[in-house]
């Protein structure tokens, strides 16, 4: 008897134990899940709260392509500074992004940089770090053909590497592509900013604790991402929220109408649209009167824009360039025959009699005044809508992105482009000196410094707006904290504005 009870009470005893290990396994798995669908819901609130900072910005852009202000280009950078962080019912977004070492609010604007698809040789080479056989490899990248330059490398190098891929031969797609290029390391392009998301993480700000390696210095060190993009491009759209009108083939009933000139100006600027190598840029050097009887532009595209000449704007390293048609003084020394602030003696000679340094637009002519063929010269403001109105870009295919004046960095205009310190700062001043930025590069004219020449170069490779921003949206889940970043790259060049990139991490 006491043998069968002693039974009973182990059966019931193991029962018991058994019951109770199932009992914990299950609170186990189930915790586990209910963490689990804790985190996985925090991190679908964190995922929407950063696409709601997404949609803000997106909002706001379309919101200024339909109220366009051509006097205020800053109009819709101040509003998504403003808006660069908020709130939604489940958790907040923050949008912020470095440039030139510094932490702005706000999407990130591309046309801050230099579009790599354009830059020239020179330019390339002003980068840190960069040496001149990276600059012909990525040169000998983007042309369309197979011809080596000088120390580049074309499909041949690649093949017998066994690399897997071949040059392009066209434009660069991003940033990162760079990084395919012969002798492009990714510790260049990306600096510490590894992920390329133009934030600075916790891992790229503590030293050789966690990769990359890095200087804990509170700053973000991008290498030449920070200076070079592919994602700007030109929008036919302008700062007053109409499509552009070409400059080659446009007819003199919608110039009088959009530009607000006499019927006898419209036919001018019709006539000098037509030739050869009409440029929108050249009005802010040369008199319609001069244009209209084919005396061309005062100025070209003297080095710095193609980098044959080998001039820079304003000054620089690179020297004053073999066609004797510089633009400035240079570090070491005097510049050429056209001399800018800090060049010999302040002033000189343009070619046309005037003063290089009038600071007065169409090559310091009176408004109204007439030249040799009777029209009358353009006045100030017209001058303006001439340059934001009218175009001569080909918009049946991406036109790589102008910089934009309002936000490129001082880094980029001293160091990259080379410009005089002096004109730099004066920039700079300038935009910061009012909210609303520098709203036509025709009101560069009145710097100190600035000739017609100068200032026709600055408008080959210058906007006062961009189309393309880069949003980088970090958004929290109000529940745990979690945090979901966004990187969508934004195209406001046209109505609605597109999403063109889009990832998450």
């Amino acid at each position: 008897m006491r043998t069968r009870r002693a039974s009973v009470v182990v059966v019931v005893v193991w029962s018991v134990a058994i019951a109770a290990v199932l009992v914990a396994a299950t609170q186990v798995v189930t915790f586990r899940q209910a963490v689990i669908g804790r985190e996985t819901l925090a991190r679908v609130q964190a995922r929407w709260a950063a696409r709601a900072g997404v949609e803000q910005m997106v909002a706001i852009m379309e919101f200024h392509l339909q109220n366009a202000d051509p006097d205020d280009p800053m109009a819709v950078v101040r509003d998504m500074e403003e808006h660069a962080v908020g709130e939604v019912a489940t958790g907040s977004w923050d949008i912020r992004h470095f440039l030139d070492g510094i932490e702005w609010a706000g999407p990130l604007d591309e046309g801050a940089k230099l579009n790599i698809n354009t830059a020239t040789r020179v330019q390339l080479l002003n980068l840190p770090g960069m040496t001149p056989d990276v600059v012909d490899a990525i040169v000998d990248w983007r042309d369309d053909n197979d011809e080596v330059e000088g120390l580049g490398a074309e499909r041949d190098y690649y093949s017998n590497r066994s690399l897997g891929y071949r040059p392009r031969n066209g434009s660069f797609r991003s940033i990162a592509e760079l990084e395919l290029v012969a002798g492009a390391w990714p510790e260049n392009v990306r600096g510490e900013d590894w992920n390329l998301n133009s934030r600075l993480d916790p891992n790229e700000d503590d030293s050789t604790r966690s990769f990359p390696k890095d200087k804990p210095d509170g700053k973000l060190d991008a290498g030449w991402s920070s200076f070079l993009t592919a994602r700007s491009k030109q929008s036919q759209t302008s700062s007053s929220g109409e499509t552009k009108l070409p400059l080659k083939g446009a007819d003199a009933e919608s110039l009088t109408k959009r530009l607000g000139v006499s019927a006898e100006q419209a036919q001018a600027i019709v006539t000098y649209g037509n030739q050869a190598n009409a440029r929108p840029e050249a009005f802010l050097s040369t008199p319609l009167s001069q244009l209209a009887a084919g005396g061309g532009a005062a100025s070209g595209r003297t080095g710095w824009a193609d980098g044959t000449g080998g001039g820079s704007m304003g000054g620089g390293r690179t020297g004053s360039g073999s066609s004797g048609a510089s633009t400035g003084s240079t570090r070491g020394g005097s510049g050429g025959s056209a001399s800018v602030a800090g060049g010999s003696g302040g002033k000189s000679s343009t070619g046309s009699g005037q003063s290089a340094t009038s600071g007065r637009s169409s090559a310091g002519r009176a408004a109204g005044a007439t030249g040799g063929s009777g029209v009358p010269d353009l006045t100030p403001e017209q001058v303006r809508a001439v340059v934001r109105e009218l175009t001569v870009d080909d918009f049946t295919k991406p036109v790589p992105g102008r910089m934009n004046i309002n936000t490129v960095p001082e880094a980029v205009l001293k160091e990259v482009l080379d410009m005089d310190p002096r004109m730099a700062d004066a920039i700079i001043a300038r935009r910061k000196s009012r909210p609303e930025g520098i709203a036509s590069l025709a009101d560069l004219a009145s710097m100190s410094g600035m000739n017609p020449q100068v200032l026709s170069q600055v408008a080959t490779q210058f906007d006062v707006t961009s189309s393309v921003y880069t949003v980088t949206s970090r958004g929290r889940a109000a529940s745990t904290g979690t945090e979901v970043e966004v990187e969508a790259v934004l195209d406001k060049s046209e109505f609605p504005v597109r999403i063109t990139t889009y990832r998450e991490q």
